[in-house]
């Protein structure tokens, strides 16, 4: 995202604002789908993470990258919507960027993605969190821990859990 955009709709430019609402609304729908699982309510988050983004852009000072800091508040949305005890079913993960093609096909990829999808609603919610920022959103550790509101080092530890959870559970199931 290109910085005079960024600029521009800080000051309420409505075309620049637009640009950055579409640049990011699906990473917020992503992001929210695997926290939430459900689309309706990934669908609510989305909506209410563009509304806060929009009013607390004039406040943005830069010191990250407009999509971590974004992807912050839609963690925080998705928390509160948590926090209200909706009740949420299954997991839909959209963004698993690895390709379908080469030594492994498609049947094997859709089982391994199907066990992958399975392990991560096991996981407990901040660990969930860490491994989507990580790895289906490729944020560094740096960002992922900007946006999780803590440190380096915690995202590290929370992704080694997690990953250390998740292998045992699929070697396990295999």
């Amino acid at each position: 995202m290109e910085e005079s955009t960024i600029e521009l709709a800080r000051r309420g430019d409505r075309n620049a604002l637009a640009t950055i609402l579409r640049e990011f609304q699906d990473v917020w729908y992503r992001m929210s789908l695997g926290l939430l699982r459900d689309a309706e309510l990934a669908r609510d988050a989305t909506q209410e993470t563009a509304l806060r983004v929009m009013k607390q852009l004039p406040a943005f000072r830069g010191e990250s990258q407009l999509r971590t800091w974004s992807l912050g508040i839609a963690i925080n949305v998705c928390r509160e919507i948590r926090r209200r005890d909706r009740p949420v079913d299954g997991l839909r993960l959209v963004g698993m960027r690895q390709e379908e093609d080469g030594p492994m096909g498609e049947a094997e990829m859709a089982e391994s993605r199907g066990r992958i999808r399975e392990m991560l609603t096991e996981l407990p919610e901040r660990q969930r969190e860490a491994v989507m920022l990580r790895f289906f959103e490729e944020l560094s550790v740096e960002e992922a821990a900007e946006a999780m509101q803590c440190a380096p080092g915690t995202v590290k530890a929370t992704i080694h859990q997690a990953l250390k959870a998740m292998k045992k559970k699929f070697e396990v199931k295999q």
